[in-house]
């Protein structure tokens, strides 16, 4: 697929960190980008600076989703793209003790599966939703319709303690995106997930200095974090090459996470 203004693209979580970096630099090549994120004051901010269309979106929330397609839709037509960048993440351990007063407690259910309904059910939501209206445009001349890629994380493989259900999430986004691929083959979608280790986000840039030293020290090379566009490289890779399908793919430095 070529990156040009005949194309529309929509983006979750795209106000800040790996979304906006990712839609600075499809909007750099003339695509039409929509942002779904809840932070309505850097995504207005951002849709400004890149020509673009903001839609104030939960992706846990049916309605919210559908509005938000509609008014990206309304605004640049059916996109051809879309970048799955939504999610959140805890640190809690599946069962513990408290080393002051003994007392036992365990991971709370609610918990967990609030991160699984951001991070993997919202990211099928958009799946199932952007592709239902891929399926009403025109193939481009190599047959293909549309391209989706998901945001996972190297936790899907070594997820430390306490990301059980982190981890759960982001392994089940990579073990939905064979089938998924498969389930749109005969329509020319492909669908494709980036791995991505410890990246300089939002998340992180707020940590004390001597802490994300520490995380740059652990990748073997190059020592230092992932930088959001670096992310953005590959989804503009795993868009515009055609036999880039069904693949998970880690952007890490070569990490490997340790238990803690």
């Amino acid at each position: 697929m070529q990156l040009n203004s005949s194309v529309a693209a929509v983006i979750t979580g795209g106000a800040s960190g790996l979304g906006a970096a990712t839609a600075r630099r499809l909007a750099a090549h003339g695509v039409k980008v929509a942002l779904f994120d809840l932070n309505a004051t850097q995504g207005e901010a951002l849709a400004k600076e890149i020509g673009g269309v903001f839609c104030s979106v939960d992706v846990t929330n049916e309605e919210q989703v559908d509005a938000g397609f509609a008014k990206a839709r309304a605004a640049h037509g059916q996109e051809r793209i879309l970048v799955n960048c939504a999610g959140t993440g805890n640190a809690v351990k599946t069962a513990s003790r408290d080393k002051a007063t003994g007392e036992i407690k365990h991971f709370p259910t609610a918990n967990f599966d609030r991160i699984i309904q951001i991070n993997l059910v919202g990211t099928f939501r958009c799946i199932a939703k952007s592709a239902a209206g891929m399926l009403t445009l025109e193939p481009l001349q190599d047959g293909e319709r549309g391209a989706i890629v998901n945001t996972a994380s190297v936790a899907a493989q070594d997820g430390q303690m306490g990301q059980a259900s982190y981890a759960a999430s982001k392994a089940a986004i990579v073990g939905m995106t064979l089938p998924i691929a498969r389930d749109l083959m005969g329509e020319g979608i492909r669908v494709n997930t980036i791995l991505p280790g410890i990246f300089n986000t939002p998340l992180l840039q707020g940590a004390p200095d001597n802490v994300k030293a520490a995380l740059a020290a652990s990748v073997p090379f190059p020592k230092r974090l992932g930088e959001p566009d670096e992310y953005a490289h590959i989804v503009e890779t795993m868009v515009t090459n055609g036999y880039f399908n069904g693949e998970s793919v880690r952007l890490d430095g070569a990490i490997r996470m340790a238990p803690r």
